[in-house]
Formats: C-alpha cells, structure tokens, sequence
C-alpha cells in the first residue's frame, strides 16, 4: 500500500480549498491596495452646490460661449467662441480615479488656448472649462476617446 501523499485524490481534494485561500488573499491585497474614488467625504455639500455648478453652465449657454478641443503633439488646445478671457482653466476629472485628476492653466496662442497636456491615463474622463472668474463653465464628457481621435 502506498502512501496517502503519493495517491492523486487527496492533493485533487485539497487544491479546490487552496485555489480560495490564495484568490481570498489577492482580493483582499487588491482591495487595500487601491482606494475607492468614487465616494467623497462632503457628498451633502456637494448635493448642495449642485444647483450654483448648473447655473453657471447655463450662464455659458446664455452668453453663446462654446469651446471646440483638440490635441496637437502633447499640447491641449481650446478654442473659445463667444468671449475672449485672458486665460482659461481646464479640469481633467478621471471617472474613477480622483488621484489621475489634472488642472491646467490654458493661456492664448494665435486665437486659441493652449497649455502642455501630460499623459493621461487610460479611463473616461471629463473636461471642465471655466473663466478665471469662475462666472460661466463648459463641461465634455468622454473626451480622452475624442482627443485619441483627433491626433490621429
């Protein structure tokens, strides 16, 4: 008779219970190891502001303000319609991940706002367009997909 070590039905048995554990420690080391961005500590506050964030992008529609964007060889371009203020500020909000999230100081090229665009990360992202004085803003939504697009 042969040792139970050596027959292949005990080691079968036990692979199942094993294969758990480890997938258990994975998921648990992925969990820790990357935060949750998508729950933010002042949600009340921010349902409160809802209404001033809304009412300056209706502030943009009524004034006829639109922006058309574009990448050109790592550089953000935006191209204002509608008034001419003497820069602009862009917030490149990653959907999921807070920490991926880029502010930028557009100021005018030749008709147009430019600024240095650094890498992105791969994901959706919205683009937030606003004046220095925070009267009016333009949001995008999706536009890594449209800015991949149109350097190519």
């Amino acid at each position: 008779m042969t040792p139970w070590y050596r027959e292949p039905w005990p080691w079968l048995l036990m692979s199942g219970p094993a294969a758990v554990l480890v997938a258990g420690a994975v998921t648990t080391w992925i969990a820790f190891a990357s935060a949750d961005g998508l729950v933010v500590d002042d949600y009340y506050k921010q349902g409160l502001s809802i209404n001033k964030r809304l009412a300056r992008e209706e502030a943009a529609r009524k004034q006829g303000i639109s922006a058309a964007v574009s990448l050109q060889k790592d550089v953000l371009r935006v191209r204002l319609s509608g008034a001419a203020p003497e820069a602009l500020f862009v917030h490149l909000a990653h959907a999921t991940r807070a920490g991926h999230d880029q502010r930028l100081r557009l100021a005018p090229a030749g008709g147009a706002y430019e600024a240095a665009l650094p890498p992105l990360a791969p994901g959706r992202w919205t683009m937030v367009i606003e004046d220095p004085r925070g009267s009016w803003r333009i949001v995008k939504e999706g536009v890594e997909a449209r800015l991949k697009e149109e350097a190519l």
